[in-house]
């Protein structure tokens, strides 16, 4: 089978693959190349894949999943691509670090847009009125 792994930014992972286990909403399921066409809505989690053997390991995020005869296809908004359990374990906390970094920034700028709209309302008020509080 070949595996295709994309984001809405690029393709992450083109490669043979004779076995590919992930995690929908209902269970774990693995693929074979033999395995019917399926369809899954995959939830945050592992995917692995092996080829002759070797099993390669990625974090995925939501995201979908279709076995179309040879061609299987998964679309994530996150896919971190890992060399082992370990280093992906290690590669995932960082990027639920920065996630978070982020995430206070934009609320912080979120709280000083919110300060200044009221501050500026006010002051249009004032000038309105003549009201000076």
């Amino acid at each position: 089978m070949t595996l295709q792994i994309w984001t809405p930014e690029q393709q992450v992972l083109k490669a043979k693959t004779d076995k590919i286990i992930a995690e929908a909403v209902n269970g774990f399921f693995c693929l074979m190349p033999r395995h019917i066409d399926f369809l899954a809505e995959l939830v945050p989690g592992i995917l692995s894949y092996t080829l002759e053997g070797e099993e390669s390991f990625l974090a995925v995020d939501r995201g979908i999943l279709v076995k179309c005869g040879h061609e299987v296809m998964v679309s994530s908004r996150n896919v971190i691509v890992g060399e082992s359990l370990e280093k992906l374990q290690q590669q995932v906390q960082e990027e639920f670090q920065k996630a978070e970094q982020k995430e206070q920034e934009i609320s912080i700028a979120m709280n000083q847009l919110e300060a200044d709209f009221i501050r500026r309302f006010v002051e249009m008020r004032e000038q309105r009125t003549g009201i000076i509080q």
